[in-house]
């Protein structure tokens, strides 16, 4: 009894400490007029960026710089940050490399090295480098980022996935997935680069979709549309078509990346975003739980659907760290229970989180093996 109070004491306290603080960007975190123009203010005055990119990269900054174009105040950003704007700097011709390659990391500590140096934020991204990765490269990019993180903590670093490439199609879903599951279980800042170019703005997912927007029957597999130009043929007039160069792609995902920059940059300044808060993190929108909760041998993992959507669902130890993903997969709407045996665990608290298009969920449950 005793083991048992010790536990359920614990997983009081980290239910505010696991997954609570990730950031995490993707295609639910383009809608503007969600983010309250007070908390874009906020990070204008806190925040000075500082960006690595080649080409992929610049669609944030074409983005961006379309919202300034056509709109102005409050998305207004220059290299200095005057008048009120985001100082927000970039260097070209620079991205995270490929496979193994470090050269970015000390690029980043001569920019915070120097006299004078009032950079705060600091984003990398790729530009083809997730396609040709391996497992061992991409914890090389993971461990340096923590490395600088822990050099520089003042500083927040703002990670990120590889844009879509349908010609590397599993290595590369696996490699952001390496990524993303790095980011939650760690509580960091993610831009998540692919995933905001599966889905169009109606929330449409596009399995195997392309970097231009392009979507195909499978891997490599017969061109079936472009999702973009489909889109804004059908909204002819929404601003999220709004021209602008954007390199490789359409002007509607640049346009949606510019976007889900001012929501993270918002959310890093302290907003806590309409469904990320403490509250929504655990509520039953989904009618979420677990069943037998203590349990032993297995538990059932029950959800419902309202629509179809892809869902994800993860277990992760106290840590953080991953133990196994349940589920990965379209499913349509509907009510579903997945057993959830643990293999090679010990007695203590775990927490299946429960992704789909629109929401990520957490919940804990506490294993008592004999």
């Amino acid at each position: 009894m005793k083991k048992l109070s010790i536990l359920l004491s614990a997983l009081f306290i980290y239910n505010f400490s696991v997954f609570a603080q990730a950031i995490i960007i993707n295609h639910s975190c383009t809608g503007l007029s969600l983010v309250p123009v007070e908390w874009v203010n906020q990070a204008k005055e806190d925040f000075k960026v500082w960006y690595g990119h080649t080409s992929h990269g610049s669609q944030i900054t074409s983005g961006i710089d379309n919202l300034q174009n056509f709109i102005g105040e409050p998305y207004t950003f220059n290299s200095s940050g005057a008048g009120g704007a985001l100082s927000y700097q970039e260097q070209t011709g620079v991205d995270l490399g490929h496979n193994g390659d470090t050269s970015w990391a000390q690029v980043t500590r001569n920019v915070l090295n120097q006299p004078g140096n009032d950079r705060n934020v600091i984003m990398w991204s790729w530009c083809g480098g997730c396609s040709d990765n391996t497992e061992e490269g991409i914890n090389i990019y993971l461990n340096k980022m923590t490395e600088l993180e822990n050099d520089y903590p003042d500083v927040k670093f703002i990670y990120m996935t590889g844009h879509l490439d349908i010609w590397s199609w599993e290595n590369l879903k696996a490699r952001n997935q390496q990524i993303r599951d790095y980011c939650i279980a760690n509580e960091k800042i993610l831009f998540d680069f692919a995933d905001i170019e599966s889905y169009d703005p109606d929330s449409t997912y596009f399995e195997y979709a392309n970097d231009n927007c392009n979507y195909y029957s499978g891997p490599g597999g017969t061109l079936l549309g472009n999702w973009a130009t489909e889109w804004c043929d059908a909204n002819a007039g929404s601003d999220l078509c709004w021209y602008c160069s954007c390199a490789h792609s359409e002007s509607l995902n640049c346009n949606l990346k510019g976007r889900a920059f001012w929501w993270m940059i918002s959310r890093m300044a302290g907003w806590d975003g309409p469904s990320t808060g403490i509250g929504e993190l655990f509520s039953d929108n989904y009618d979420l739980k677990n069943q037998p909760n203590p349990f032993n041998d297995k538990t059932i993992i029950s959800f419902k659907l309202n629509k179809t959507t892809n869902v994800c669902l993860k277990i992760y130890d106290i840590t953080g760290k991953l133990v196994d993903e349940i589920i990965n997969e379209i499913k349509p709407a509907g009510k579903y229970k997945v057993i959830f045996s643990p293999k090679n665990l010990q007695t203590g608290i775990y927490y299946y989180q429960f992704i789909t298009e629109s929401k990520i969920l957490t919940k804990k449950m506490l294993c008592l093996l004999d």
